[in-house]
């Protein structure tokens, strides 16, 4: 059956291990909002989508979405679908279309990523000529990265690059001069970093 135009969603905080006492929060929901939320979790996946639709929940930025089953017509999810890009391996890296770069750590599952977002990034400190931002873009000028997929959760196309041990000190140096208040919060996970990662508009 055709999606309904309005679905009525509850969500809440998901909380691992134990009951949750957050309180409940229901909202409606168009039906192409509804598949947007859930590609940015499956990718552009009609089988896993309708899947989702029937189940009648999904986890998203840490909350839970819930609502009535829905047996979503195939061919309509596939034209929904249709309207998000692929990944396109072809596509060059332009830094100027860089929104984030995302720090990778090599180690064990649980560690944690570095997230900078271009705009905070950017902003420089008085009498400085550099930001951390300007840091970070200078890396893909020493190591180009390569294509790795489109992002159906950023919204972008994603590159990467491998980082040696002595970019990573660098790094660590531009942290302390550029974005000094922050450094040494960073500074614990800089020593696991093995890769930079770029999100790139379209």
């Amino acid at each position: 059956m055709p999606l309904p135009d309005m679905v009525p969603v509850k969500y809440t905080e998901e909380e691992a291990e134990y009951v949750s006492i957050r309180p409940v929060v229901q909202q409606q929901f168009r039906g192409d909002e509804l598949v947007d939320m859930i590609v940015r979790v499956t990718g552009k996946d009609v089988a896993r989508v309708r899947q989702i639709l029937r189940t009648g929940t999904v986890v998203f930025h840490s909350y839970r979405y819930w609502w009535a089953a829905l047996d979503a017509d195939e061919r309509q999810v596939r034209e929904l679908l249709a309207k998000y890009p692929d990944a396109d391996s072809s596509r060059p890296f332009r830094p100027e279309s860089c929104t984030e770069v995302i720090l990778e750590p090599g180690g064990p599952p649980g560690s944690h990523a570095l997230h900078f977002d271009r705009k905070k990034a950017s902003k420089r400190r008085f009498l400085r000529s550099r930001s951390f931002w300007d840091c970070l873009m200078a890396l893909a000028e020493e190591t180009p990265p390569t294509y790795r997929e489109y992002s159906y959760a950023l919204g972008t196309d994603v590159y990467s690059a491998p980082l040696s041990t002595e970019q990573i000190r660098r790094l660590g140096v531009a942290a302390h001069r550029y974005a000094p208040r922050r450094a040494q919060t960073w500074a614990a996970t800089f020593s696991a970093i093995s890769q930079v990662v770029y999100a790139c508009a379209r």
